[in-house]
C-alpha cells in the first residue's frame, strides 16, 4: 500500500447525484404527506398520524443531508470520518465482505470486527451494529471499492506477517 503524503490510503464521500437524488425523495415525501393533512384533513386520529410521518421523515432527510456531507477516510491504523470519529481500529477488523448476496449497504461492504461496537449510523454514508459495520449507501461506487480493496490488502498483509495494520 502506498499512501498519500498525509498518511490517508483511501477517501469515501457521498456523490453528488446521489446525495441530491435521496435528499430531494425524503424531503419531497414528508413535505407531501404533510400538505395532503393540510389539504384534504383526514379523520383527527389519522391527521396526527401523518402529520407525525411527514415530520419524521422530513427530519431522516435533515440527517441524511448533513450525515452525506461527511467523509471517511482509512488510514493504516484505521477507518475515521471527517468529523473525527474512529469507526473502526484497522487491529479489530477481522474480515470484509463486499460479494454481490453479502448483507451491505448499497455501493458498499461491511467489516467484521473483533469487539462489540456501540450502535451508531450516519444515514447514507455508514452504520454499525454489534460488531458489524457497514460502509456505503449514497457513496461513490469507485471510490468504496477502492476502499475495500485498501482493507482487504491490509488485512492479507496482516494475516501474512507482513506487519501491515
Amino acid at each position: 500500500m502506498t499512501p498519500y503524503e498525509d498518511g490517508v490510503l483511501a477517501v469515501v464521500a457521498a456523490s453528488g447525484g446521489r446525495r441530491i437524488l435521496a435528499c430531494g425523495v425524503l424531503y419531497g415525501l414528508g413535505c407531501l404527506v404533510i400538505y395532503l393533512v393540510l389539504v384534504a384533513p383526514p379523520s383527527a386520529a389519522l391527521a396526527v398520524m401523518m402529520l407525525a410521518l411527514g415530520a419524521g421523515v422530513l427530519f431522516l432527510a435533515e440527517r441524511l443531508r448533513r450525515a452525506t456531507q461527511i467523509t471517511l477516510t482509512l488510514r493504516a491504523d484505521g477507518l475515521t470520518d471527517s468529523a473525527g470519529r474512529v469507526l473502526a481500529h484497522m487491529d479489530d477488523i477481522v474480515s470484509i465482505d463486499r460479494g454481490a448476496f453479502a448483507f451491505k449497504p448499497s455501493n458498499g461492504f461491511t467489516l467484521k470486527l473483533k469487539s462489540k461496537q456501540p450502535r451508531s449510523w450516519a444515514p447514507g454514508l455508514w452504520w454499525r451494529f454489534g460488531r458489524f459495520l457497514g460502509v456505503g449507501g449514497a457513496v461513490s461506487a469507485g471510490q468504496a471499492k477502492f476502499m475495500a480493496e485498501q482493507i482487504a490488502l491490509a488485512l492479507a498483509q496482516r494475516s501474512a506477517g507482513g506487519g501491515a495494520k
